[in-house]
């Protein structure tokens, strides 16, 4: 990941809601969810939600696909794993004793 794309993820990422629409999301992974449910979790109107998932689709965080009658919104776990190892890349300068406690703590949430 580059610089701009990854300012970018983590803009989309700095806003109260639309962080959590993205854990919840990363939560449902791999089946993803509607957008009401998205909406009716949040507590947030639909076209409230609308305009924060399209900011997250913008920045390639989440993707949409229609099935049916309903929108099914999906993390992009890929991205995600692209911003985290893009913020870790150069770890402690290559000191692997310093970053492993963060590692183990990110190891657990992931079994």
């Amino acid at each position: 990941m580059e610089t701009e794309s990854a300012i970018l993820t983590l803009a989309a990422l700095a806003q109260s809601t639309r962080l959590e629409a993205f854990r919840l999301l990363v939560h449902h992974e791999p089946a993803g969810l509607p957008a009401g449910e998205i909406a009716n979790a949040l507590a947030i109107p639909a076209n409230t939600l609308s305009a924060h998932l399209g900011v997250l689709s913008r920045a390639d965080l989440i993707t949409a696909e229609r099935r049916s009658r309903s929108i099914i919104y999906r993390a992009d776990l890929g991205r995600l794993r692209g911003l985290v190892l893009f913020l870790l890349k150069d770890c402690c300068d290559g000191r692997a004793d310093l970053c492993e406690p963060l590692l183990a703590e990110l190891a657990p949430g992931c079994a």
